[in-house]
């Protein structure tokens, strides 16, 4: 599990709702309109935008946060009149949201959205769907997955009711086909006009998904108004991080603030860098050796505390900067550096090891050395003539077996 969570973390890049909604609504798919604001007066002048355009003065004011289960922990608020735009907005901006998927200590909300009230009274009434497209890596597919129980999360509908779950795969190769659209909107019960916009909006989700290379595309509530119209109140979007170069427009979507200041340091500096929750740095070159190193890690009682790459130009300056950025973690208790010498010279790696500790003082986390390869005998001097207190090994277990006997001391 650590290592897929790993995998996930890695290639994708997260967006805030309106920056989803803003891709949608580029394919065509009806989404709840709404104006971003940093501020109070902000927020109060994009409801009277609102109000003059719609004619309600209803808005619904939602926390833009990279996190899920806004509404429970306070982030979504329906406000009746400017006077509790201002009142509810003061109250989210700059707030510390707690979800079930943030961290205890939340994330701090810098902007929300001001959107249009769409739960208007009309013909009908109103009923909420949960609609998602994502890949399905087992079968090599892409599925739709929709229920009736919008609103929801997808996780308590799959326990509790997995009969009103359905999906429907597509063949990446042949595209969402019109009966398929027809189906979905057919088990979501809808008929007459509604029918027809639930096929025009599952076809132009999946167009956006496909065109967008995402990982996933999730809106909940899809919601069926009073008027019969399809409409997405909600929009999680994840876009497949190694696609960004085809997409320029996107990746200037990317909002550091959300993310962890490690690992954009990380970036900064070069290094593939991913922070874990364990308490056993690694400094590995290539990402396959990385995997085989956090399992032999977790193998002897230990857990990583991080995926760090320095890649296959290591030189003293980046190792010193590795360490840096490791050390950052205070839940790092040992240090274990796996370097194999192939197109990186282990000698280079060994200098930026001694280097990070002339620079950055007495280190004091246990450090754990494997070097093997190219100019490993060379490396293997530097480090014995250096007077450094590490641990060295040669074999992979050898390391981990002194990783745990550090963790015990």
């Amino acid at each position: 599990m650590e290592i897929i969570y790993f995998l996930q973390k890695a290639i994708i890049m997260n967006l805030h709702e309106y920056q989803g909604k803003q891709i949608l609504k580029s394919f065509g798919v009806t989404i709840q309109e709404g104006i971003v604001a940093d501020t109070p007066e902000k927020a109060i002048e994009a409801a009277k935008e609102l109000k003059v355009k719609y004619g309600s003065d209803f808005v619904v004011i939602k926390a833009q946060i990279h996190a899920g289960g806004r509404g429970k922990g306070g982030g979504v608020k329906l406000a009746k009149n400017l006077d509790e735009v201002k009142e509810k907005a003061s109250a989210i901006i700059g707030m510390n949201l707690v979800t079930p998927q943030t961290k205890k200590e939340g994330k701090k909300v810098n902007k929300v959205l001001i959107t249009q009230d769409v739960y208007y009274p009309g013909e009908s009434p109103t009923k909420e769907f949960y609609m998602s497209v994502l890949l399905d890596r087992s079968k090599g597919h892409n599925v739709i997955i929709y229920t009736t129980e919008g609103g929801m999360d997808i996780e308590e509908v799959a326990e509790k009711t997995p009969h009103l779950i359905w999906k429907e795969e597509v063949d990446p190769k042949v595209g969402l086909r019109d009966y398929q659209c027809r189906k979905i909107a057919f088990n979501l019960g809808l008929s007459g006009n509604a029918f027809k916009e639930m096929t025009k909006f599952a076809a132009n989700l999946y167009k956006a998904y496909d065109s967008c290379d995402a990982s996933l595309f999730e809106i909940n509530p899809v919601l069926k108004t009073s008027d019969n119209k399809i409409i997405a109140v909600d929009a999680k979007v994840t876009l497949d991080g190694n696609s960004l170069f085809r997409h320029a427009d996107y990746e200037a979507m990317r909002d550091l603030s959300e993310e962890d200041p490690i690992e954009v340091e990380a970036g900064n500096a070069g290094l593939n860098y991913v922070k874990l929750d364990g308490n056993v740095g690694c400094m590995v070159n290539g990402a396959g050796l990385a995997m085989a190193t956090m399992d032999i890690i977790k193998l002897s009682g230990g857990d990583p505390a991080n995926f760090l790459d320095v890649g296959g130009t290591a030189n003293a300056e980046r190792v010193e900067k590795a360490f840096r950025i490791i050390l950052q973690d205070k839940n790092v208790k040992a240090i274990l550096v796996n370097i194999f010498g192939g197109i990186v010279r282990c000698d280079r790696v060994a200098q930026g090891i001694v280097d990070a500790y002339k620079n950055m003082g007495n280190i004091e986390v246990p450090i754990i050395i494997r070097l093997q390869g190219t100019n490993a005998i060379e490396a293997k001097k530097i480090i014995d003539d250096s007077g450094l207190k590490v641990f060295s090994a040669i074999q992979l277990q050898d390391a981990a077996d002194l990783v745990a006997k550090v963790l015990k001391n």
